[in-house]
């Protein structure tokens, strides 16, 4: 269950002049069959689920790089479809197939307020589990980018999907307060990801 206290969070685009802080994973879940998955040397989509065109370009072509310094062949997903195909789960699904992408990161900015608690249980639900379940319903209800604020608390779901399983393996729910800019903010929430996947074992 998601529960949200206290006004909209802002987002994640815009430069603040105040301090920002690292992203903090407040929820994470592992596959109970997912440590024997790797990755490693193949091809993988690198997803931001955005209506904000040039948030989603950016912050798939950041991950990408973060993905190949991990030795993951990363593909920015607006590199492989038309903007149109890739907001529904039946039209992106043939793109994702032709590509050849054996696996898929996704980066979802949520619309929080101050407060987001998830509990491990969402993840186990209909919405989450597959891939394709969980990408009509992340495009469903992506953050649109609104007016800045003196201090901004941005969550962001992200997670780490089998194309040919279409099964959810790793999922985590992480708040950050002021992200400074974008490259930054991506590199952070990569490398607090792959921290908690190393204490699951998801990777080494």
């Amino acid at each position: 269950m998601i529960r949200r206290r206290g006004a909209t969070a802002a987002v994640l685009a815009l430069p603040l002049a105040i301090a920002a802080a690292r992203p903090e994973f407040t929820s994470t879940w592992l596959a109970p069959d997912a440590a024997g998955v790797s990755f490693a040397g193949k091809k993988v989509a690198a997803l931001v689920m955005s209506s904000d065109q040039s948030l989603r370009v950016s912050g798939e072509e950041q991950l990408v790089r973060e993905l190949a310094a991990r030795g993951v062949h990363g593909v920015a997903t607006y590199r492989m479809a038309p903007s149109e195909e890739l907001t529904s789960a039946d039209r992106a699904r043939p793109w994702f197939e032709r590509a050849a992408v054996e696996g898929v990161v996704a980066l979802r900015p949520v619309s929080a307020d101050k407060q987001v608690i998830y509990s491990p249980s969402v993840w186990t639900t209909t919405s989450y589990t597959t891939l394709w379940g969980y990408y009509g319903y992340g495009w469903s209800g992506v953050y649109s980018p609104g007016s800045s604020r003196t201090d901004r608390i941005v969550v962001v779901e992200t997670l780490v999907y089998s194309v040919a399983l279409d099964k959810l393996l790793w999922a985590g729910a992480s708040t950050t307060t002021n992200p400074a800019d974008l490259q930054t903010f991506v590199k952070d929430l990569v490398s607090e990801a792959v921290k908690e996947m190393k204490k699951q074992r998801l990777v080494r």
